[in-house]
């Protein structure tokens, strides 16, 4: 409860939040003066709004050289930390490794109603995307692309998307795994169901489409990153 008050004071300030969710979404290190710029802020202003988000192990920092000449920068980045914030104490987490070992103490079954389950959430979170953004009425590609990525985006992803010119190959990347305290401990179990999650999303846009994996973050990538190939 003490950490979760020192989080909420810290995030209480309107400006260090939007720190916050802007190297969220940034997927690598920031300098003081990048901070400084994006937020039109004074040097020492970024600094201590950076130092307040260190303090409470939501951001870790090093020095490190930029190739550019000069002294060092100090580079912040994202915790490898959960940060959670439940009021009253709520343990999702171990709600999670319950249900996940469950599941796996039922053998091939389990991790068929795993899948199972990942495609069905997938295609609810497109489905009530569908309904909020266009009144359930069947978009164009284009919309198609933004449905996914705010989808994607609400699932906590922070997605990057790349098209061909075609439209049949949609390369995107995921920076931020949601799973990944669980994934640790069941890489195979939790990497299948996310898997089958995504593909649940993509099946409800497209009428005919292959997911590829081609990065995972627990393996040690910088990101998860896949290739979506549709044929029509």
């Amino acid at each position: 409860m003490e950490q979760t008050l020192k989080i909420t004071n810290v995030l209480s300030d309107p400006t260090r939040y939007y720190i916050y969710q802007y190297i969220t979404k940034r997927h690598q290190e920031v300098t003081v003066q990048e901070i400084a710029d994006n937020f039109n802020i004074h040097p020492n202003v970024a600094r201590l709004h950076l130092s307040k988000l260190e303090d409470v192990n939501m951001l870790i920092s090093e020095t490190k050289k930029t190739g550019k000449g000069g002294r060092p920068s100090r580079l912040y980045r994202l915790s490898d930390d959960l940060i959670q914030l439940n009021f009253p104490f709520r343990d999702y987490q171990m709600l999670a490794k319950i249900t996940m070992e469950s599941m796996l103490s039922l053998g091939e079954e389990g991790h068929k109603v795993l899948r199972m389950t990942g495609k069905r959430f997938g295609k609810e979170m497109i489905e009530q995307e569908m309904t909020r953004s266009h009144n359930g009425e069947f978009p164009t590609f284009e919309q198609k692309l933004n449905t996914l990525k705010n989808a994607a985006t609400m699932a906590g992803f922070y997605p990057e998307f790349e098209v061909s010119e075609d439209q049949t190959r949609i390369y995107f990347q995921i920076f931020n795994c949601p799973f990944k305290e669980i994934a640790t401990e069941h890489p195979d179990a939790v990497c299948e169901t996310h898997h089958e999650f995504l593909k649940g999303m993509f099946e409800s846009l497209f009428n005919d489409v292959e997911l590829l994996e081609k990065q995972n973050i627990i393996k040690g990538c910088e990101a998860c990153a896949y290739q979506a190939l549709i044929t029509n």
